[in-house]
C-alpha cells in the first residue's frame, strides 16, 4: 500500500502545466470518447468522467459543450491512441501516450526529440512488464470511512486507497478493466468525483542525480510540449 501513491505525488512531470496545452489535451480525449461511445454523457461513462476532468482543470462549460459537438460532427476527424516505449538517458524507461490523426508526424517528431536529447525510440511492449495500468478516482474525503469503503471496492476491482492530506481527498486505485464498474459504484453511492483517468505506475524505480535528473526531465519537458502527447510516464525516482 502506498507505492502508487507516492509515485503520483514525486513524479516530476505537469499533466496539468499550460491551460492552453490542458484544455487541447481534454478536448482530445472528449472527441475520441464521443467517437466511442455517442454525446450523451449519462449512457456514456467515460465522457461523464471526461467532463468532470475539465470541470476540475476550470476548463469553461461552453468549452467543453463546443468540443462535443464538434465531436459528433462528420466533419471531425478520429484521434487514434498510440503509445510509444523508450529510454531517456540513464536507461529511464517512459511510456508516451499520443492522440493523432497523423500517425507519421508524431512518430518523426517522438523519435526526434529522443535523438536529440539523449534518448532512443523502442519497440512496443518491451516495457510492458515495468508498468501497470490503473483506474484511477479521486473524492472528497469527508464524512468518509477509508476502511469501510476500501471493503466496498474491492468488490468492484478497486485494489488500493490513500489519503491525500494537502487535498482532502481519498486517491482509489483499481485495476485497468475496473473504470467503469468503480465510477457506476461511486456514482450510484453519490460519492462526488473529482477526477477519474488511467495512469502507468511503475514497478521499480531508478535513483538518479541531480545532474542526471535535469537531462531526463529536459527531454521529458521537450516530449510533453508536443500537441499530440497526451502524458508521459517514468521510472525515475
Amino acid at each position: 500500500m502506498g507505492r502508487a501513491f507516492e509515485y503520483r505525488k514525486a513524479r516530476k512531470m505537469k499533466r496539468w502545466g499550460q491551460m492552453a496545452k490542458t484544455f487541447t489535451r481534454i478536448g482530445k480525449d472528449i472527441v475520441m470518447a464521443v467517437k466511442s461511445g455517442g454525446p450523451d454523457p449519462d449512457s456514456n461513462g467515460r465522457l461523464r468522467a471526461i467532463i468532470q476532468n475539465a470541470k476540475a482543470a476550470n476548463m469553461p462549460k461552453e468549452n467543453v459543450d463546443r468540443a462535443i459537438k464538434k465531436a459528433s460532427s462528420k466533419e471531425q476527424e478520429d484521434y487514434k491512441e498510440i503509445v510509444y516505449e523508450a529510454y531517456a538517458p540513464h536507461g529511464i524507461a517512459l511510456v508516451i501516450e499520443t492522440a493523432t490523426d497523423n500517425h507519421n508526424r508524431t512518430v518523426a517528431n517522438v523519435r526526434s526529440y529522443l535523438n536529440k536529447l539523449g534518448g532512443s525510440l523502442g519497440t512496443q511492449g518491451m516495457l510492458d512488464f515495468m508498468f501497470d495500468r490503473k483506474s484511477v478516482f479521486r473524492i472528497p474525503a469527508d464524512g468518509i470511512d477509508q476502511e469501510e469503503l476500501e471493503l466496498e471496492l474491492i468488490d468492484v476491482g478497486g485494489d488500493e486507497i490513500e489519503f491525500d492530506e494537502e487535498a482532502n481527498q481519498f486517491v482509489i486505485y483499481g485495476e485497468f478493466t475496473a473504470f467503469g464498474s468503480i465510477q457506476k459504484f461511486l456514482e450510484e453511492k453519490g460519492y462526488e468525483i473529482k477526477q477519474a483517468e488511467f495512469e502507468r505506475i511503475p514497478n521499480d524505480y531508478k535513483e538518479l542525480t541531480d545532474e542526471e535528473v535535469a537531462d531526463v526531465e529536459k527531454l521529458i519537458e521537450r516530449i510533453e510540449e508536443d500537441d499530440d502527447v497526451q502524458m508521459v510516464y517514468h521510472n525515475m525516482k
